[in-house]
């Protein structure tokens, strides 16, 4: 993947409470291009959001358990996805079922840190195919009206 600027399709917001998972978990999409931003609570996830839309927020369970409603505040991009992440199958806490309808995968992370990878490229690579992906058209090339 080729440098380019922050774009929101370039986005993705970690939010919990676990740096070292969370910082393990932003290297990576760094190292393939992504843009990542790590907040440790919902309402500063909110606020990082405000400013740009991430294509992939990835939230830990257990806070999206305790506010399912701020988890559900959370602006994504035209064609972004919600992810909820735990640390093992017995810490994995219930969720409500509006947010269970709204989330595109219930990972277990580190373990299945791979396959976070490939849903984020699946959600980029379905943004771009739909054309939900935001246009830059240079102003020479714009068409007065």
């Amino acid at each position: 993947m080729t440098p380019v600027e922050e774009t929101a399709e370039m986005k993705v917001l970690l939010v919990g409470a676990d740096a070292a998972l969370l910082e393990g978990l932003a290297q990576s999409f760094a190292a393939v291009g992504y843009t990542p931003h790590v907040a440790a609570s919902l309402h500063d996830a909110r606020e990082s959001a405000l400013a740009m839309a991430p294509l992939l927020t990835i939230v830990d369970s257990a806070l999206a358990a305790e506010s399912s409603a701020d988890t559900l505040a959370i602006p994504l991009s035209p064609g972004g996805a919600l992810v909820l992440f735990h640390g093992t199958v017995d810490s994995q806490p219930a969720i409500a079922p509006t947010l269970q309808r709204s989330v595109m995968a219930d990972l277990t992370l580190p373990l299945e840190r791979n396959r976070l990878m490939a849903l984020a490229q699946r959600v980029q690579d379905r943004v771009r195919a739909t054309g939900r992906a935001n246009r830059r058209t240079p102003p020479e090339s714009q068409q007065g009206f």
